[in-house]
């Protein structure tokens, strides 16, 4: 009898043990990828590992460099990045300012005009700690991309559709001429007439095509969105560009209700004679595993500080910076800002013009789906026509009439 307590004792003594440090020990994925109610959107973020007291996840300067920003002068002086969110982040002017001063980029607050918060419904929003991860992400690395562009956070009043695309509407009126939705939810046969939203001269639109692989999303569906995939990528110790396979959670496919676009269907896209839309147009880095640093102190699953952030939320508002920095240059040149901008972003994709302005990414998967979840040489469904040589496209895209 002795005996057996005295194991009941230890096996007692291990399970707490055990239990403890199961309760102890933040997961080392987060992932917030499950798709919301019919109508509503959320943000497809993943983390790597507990939030730290110091960054983990790639730097600004490592990222410029992979994808050559920091060979470009231009750092998108004029324009305004509009990222648009749902709820309210509180910190998000004081996490900013923290980020900023880390990395030794410029100051970016409503003092100097760099940064300015709106609520969309014209009161403040309720605050939402995943949507303010995203918020922190989407503002810090904008910034990060485009360092003297004007930064505009629209905060909808919820997570709606109704509410987020209100919120894109003052976006635009508000003057911003690249807006990024790090969004998405399940398609739906009423999507097309939210398409009209992002038909807006003067005015380029990304979108996150989402992070729990093969299958497509709205916003990023939408033939007047450039929808943004993910990779992972391979780099040295400084960022030097040595390689992207696709992400396997990168979302992507054909759509079921949007018709394939014009720019589409003048360039070889795989089994394009369904006549459909194909998602998405373009990649980024994406794998938590090689994600970006973001600062935000607003508690997520109990944890604040610096977060290893992927997702293809991460791409949609670097996209948008590089537009940005396009149509810094544009004006600079006494041009227009871009519009009909997928429809240049294909033609920065064919012919031998490819090679410079885009990596083609031909290895990885997100799916068993065969060709349509397989990445391959040009368009494909996992990360559309590659991610950006920063300055091959946008010499591209500046140079356009």
């Amino acid at each position: 009898m002795r005996y057996q307590r005295m194991m009941w004792s230890v096996a007692i003594s291990i399970f707490g043990s055990l239990w403890l440090a199961a309760q102890a020990t933040p997961p080392l994925h987060i992932k917030n990828s499950t798709l919301p109610p019919r109508g509503y959107a959320r943000p497809p973020f993943h983390l790597k590992g507990p939030a730290r007291s110091s960054p983990t996840g790639l730097s600004p300067a490592a990222i410029r460099n992979f994808y050559g920003f920091s060979q470009v002068a231009n750092q998108g002086a004029g324009e305004t990045i509009a990222l648009v969110d749902a709820y309210d982040d509180p910190n998000i002017a004081s996490d900013l300012n923290y980020f900023d001063s880390y990395y030794g980029l410029a100051p970016c607050n409503s003092s100097n005009g760099c940064f300015t918060k709106v609520y969309a419904a014209g009161k403040k929003p309720n605050s939402n700690s995943g949507w303010a991860l995203e918020i922190s992400l989407d503002v810090e690395w904008a910034h990060a991309i485009a360092p003297q562009a004007h930064i505009l956070l629209v905060e909808a009043a919820s997570n709606s559709f109704t509410n987020l695309l209100q919120a894109v509407q003052v976006a635009v009126s508000d003057g911003a001429t690249s807006v990024s939705m790090s969004w998405g939810g399940g398609e739906s046969s009423g999507e097309t007439s939210y398409d009209a939203n992002f038909n807006q001269a003067g005015v380029t639109f990304t979108a996150s095509s989402g992070d729990s692989g093969s299958g497509v999303e709205y916003p990023a569906a939408s033939g007047e969105v450039i929808g943004v995939g993910g990779t992972t990528i391979t780099t040295n110790s400084n960022g030097s560009y040595l390689g992207e396979t696709a992400w396997s959670g990168s979302g992507g496919g054909q759509s079921k209700y949007e018709p394939e676009p014009g720019y589409q269907s003048n360039l070889p896209i795989p089994y394009d004679s369904a006549g459909v839309r194909g998602v998405p147009d373009v990649a980024y880095d994406a794998d938590p595993n090689t994600g970006v640093a973001v600062y935000d102190t607003v508690r997520y699953q109990g944890q604040a500080g610096w977060f290893q952030v992927g997702g293809t939320s991460a791409g949609s508002p670097q996209w948008a910076a590089l537009f940005a920095i396009v149509n810094s240059e544009r004006a600079a040149k006494g041009k227009s800002a871009l519009s009909g901008t997928n429809y240049s972003v294909y033609d920065a994709a064919a012919g031998s013009s490819y090679a410079a302005n885009f990596h083609d990414i031909i290895n990885g998967s997100n799916g068993t789906c065969g060709t349509l979840c397989n990445a391959a040489a040009g368009y494909d469904y996992v990360t559309g026509l590659g991610s950006p040589n920063a300055p091959g496209i946008i010499a591209y895209l500046a140079g356009l009439p």
